[in-house]
């Protein structure tokens, strides 16, 4: 079996200390910081862990969209597309990236499917975890495709239980050591069926989106229901071509991939992917506008698609 190095979960809004982080240091899946209000951005958040981190990063390997990316062009350790180039993260990590990259002691995943799918593959030198692991990751990062069952259920796992790093740490062990029966493929499942109980409240919410002419709007403040935001989303995007979900004092908007919209640039936010996005609650009037008054966007091709 492979070393499993120290492993840590991230998201690019909230980063680990860098000093708590040991040795040689791999970034998987984690966007540069997107504007977010006051408190988020780039310059207040991803630069100082860069810097912290100094000479210790290894590698940096993401795939959603960012003005600062030019930044990086000439730094070989920082791997760097748009989420039209790859719709996830594990296709771009191969066995000769790893052997490039040498020996490293530790790996900050992201948070969600893809971040750990890219995690076991850097473990295993480039090696998907089982035949299909990178597509099953695109179709899950994408939501466009049919993932197969252990993606399903890995996904079900993480969206249940999303803070819990006892589960993320789980995903990627039980990946590295061949998906085995086992405590790890238990806790899976324990999760997994914790997801499925929240179906009931997440079609309950669905009947409260309202249309607001592109846009299939619910607010779910103080809701005691529980609910999963991204199947809440693409139940909106059966109505509109956008759907939006308030709650907890954010909005998160999202349109299908491949839809052609960008939501990054139409609110210029700076960086993150951009078919869905959070932002302040405080400006769902203003995103809301913006996309009604939008030009109609052209729909891409999918990564890896003819053009």
């Amino acid at each position: 079996m492979p070393d499993v190095p120290h492993l840590a979960f991230a998201s690019p809004r909230v980063l680990p200390r860098a000093a708590s982080l040991p040795g040689r240091v791999v970034v998987l899946d984690i966007a540069f910081a997107a504007k977010v209000g006051d408190s988020v951005s780039f310059d207040k958040t991803t630069a100082p862990f860069l810097a912290d981190l100094g000479d210790r990063l290894a590698a940096w390997v993401d795939h959603h969209d960012h003005e600062r990316h030019a930044d990086f062009a000439d730094d070989p350790r920082f791997r760097l597309a748009t989420k039209a180039q790859h719709g996830a993260c594990p296709e771009m990590i191969t066995p000769e990236l790893v052997r490039q990259t040498g020996p490293i002691d530790t790996i900050v995943a992201h948070v969600d499917l893809d971040g750990l799918y890219a995690a076991a593959k850097w473990i295993l030198g480039g090696k998907e975890p089982y035949p299909g692991a990178d597509d099953d990751a695109r179709a899950v990062d994408t939501r466009r495709g049919t993932p197969g069952p252990r993606a399903i259920k890995v996904d079900h796992a993480l969206r249940a239980r999303f803070r819990d790093d006892q589960v993320k740490r789980a995903v990627v062990l039980w990946l590295v050591h061949g998906m085995q029966l086992g405590a790890h493929d238990d806790l899976l499942d324990e999760a997994a069926h914790e997801f499925e109980e929240r179906a009931a409240g997440t079609a309950q919410l669905a009947g409260r989106f309202g249309l607001r002419g592109r846009v299939a709007l619910v607010d779910v403040a103080g809701a005691r229901i529980p609910y999963d935001k991204t199947d809440l989303l693409l139940a909106g995007q059966e109505l509109a071509p956008v759907s939006m979900v308030r709650d907890s004092g954010n909005v998160t908007i999202a349109a299908r991939f491949g839809s052609g919209w960008d939501f990054v640039r139409l609110l210029e936010l700076g960086g993150g992917m951009p078919t869905r996005v959070s932002v302040p609650d405080a400006r769902w009037q203003e995103a809301l506008d913006k996309i009604n008054a939008a030009p109609e966007p052209t729909p891409t091709a999918e990564p890896g698609a003819e053009p």
